[in-house]
């Protein structure tokens, strides 16, 4: 993986874009290209070719609506002498500041460094803490869940036809926006399982619905993974004594009703699981501390019901 800093992004591509665009708006107003230089520590040759529009640059930051509206301000400012190169700079820096925050820079980022995409990468806005942490990890968690689904012998077959999700919460998650899923969801094509995206925060209301309902009952779980409801998966859930709970399809708050269903238990099972009603697919979910456990959990099914 080539580590590229997003300092070095504002430098190639973001500056010489901002300088263009700059050059071009002060050229508008009035301004010389000697002054133009002056105001842009550049050279009047490199005003020259600004104005010209023989400097390229990237276009995302030409069509970015809030880079034109800053880039205009600050032409203003100093055309008109009411903003000075300190005042210039602060505009340009909390500029710098948005466009890392899901913006142009950070698309940009993404782009050189691939292995970014689908983290929800915020480290230029919030850097180094614990909760960046957690969320990585959780992400993390998900994806070899996902890939370990992926490897299972016979689980192509436990994909219901709306697909599969795995989802995991973040510690003390308040709502789906803390709980990380699969985008699109997993599905079953030509014999073989397809995991169409990275996970993501807020990426299924479904199993988000389903998670937070078990941590509401019991915070150590966190992860669950929705597979079709088959007779064999109860049968060998039931023969290694994890005993099924069974809800009704025919909800209308889903979350409220597992968590009733999960307080008359006593606890969050392993395994809870409804058969389905009118325009309803029967649906099991197989509930775990962390989501490659919930994983691991539907691999010994497997072998148990296969056994």
């Amino acid at each position: 993986m080539s580590l590229v800093l997003p300092s070095e992004l504002v430098v190639d591509r973001f500056l010489p874009t901002v300088r263009a665009m700059l050059a071009a708006e002060l050229a508008e107003r009035g301004m010389t290209q000697q002054e133009i230089a002056a105001n842009l520590g550049v050279t009047q040759a490199a005003v020259s070719k600004y104005v010209s529009g023989e400097s390229g640059g990237d276009d995302r930051f030409r069509d970015d609506p809030e880079t034109v509206a800053t880039v205009e301000r600050i032409a203003d400012g100093l055309a008109s002498g009411g903003m000075d190169g300190y005042d210039a700079l602060a505009d340009l820096l909390s500029l710098v500041r948005s466009l890392e925050d899901r913006g142009p820079i950070c698309e940009l980022h993404e782009e050189e460094m691939p292995a970014l995409r689908g983290l929800g990468c915020d480290l230029c806005v919030r850097g180094l803490d614990p909760e960046v942490s957690a969320e990585r990890d959780v992400l993390a968690t998900v994806r070899t869940a996902a890939r370990t689904l992926a490897a299972t012998p016979g689980m192509v077959d436990c994909i219901p036809n709306v697909g599969t999700n795995v989802g995991m919460a973040l510690p003390n998650a308040r709502d789906e926006t803390d709980v990380a899923a699969i985008p699109g969801r997993i599905y079953a094509m030509g014999g073989r399982i397809e995991i169409p995206a990275n996970p993501e925060f807020g990426a299924s209301k479904h199993v988000a619905t389903a998670v937070l309902a078990a941590g509401a009952i019991d915070p150590a779980v966190r992860g669950a993974i929705n597979i079709a409801t088959d007779d064999a998966i109860l049968e060998a859930a039931r023969a290694m004594g994890l005993d099924p709970l069974e809800f009704s399809a025919e909800y209308e708050d889903r979350g409220e009703h597992l968590r009733t269903r999960f307080e008359k238990r006593g606890g969050v099972p392993r395994v809870a699981y409804h058969s389905g009603a009118f325009g309803i697919e029967p649906a099991t979910y197989v509930f775990g501390e962390s989501a490659d456990d919930a994983a691991a959990l539907i691999g010994e099914l497997l072998d148990e019901a296969m056994a």
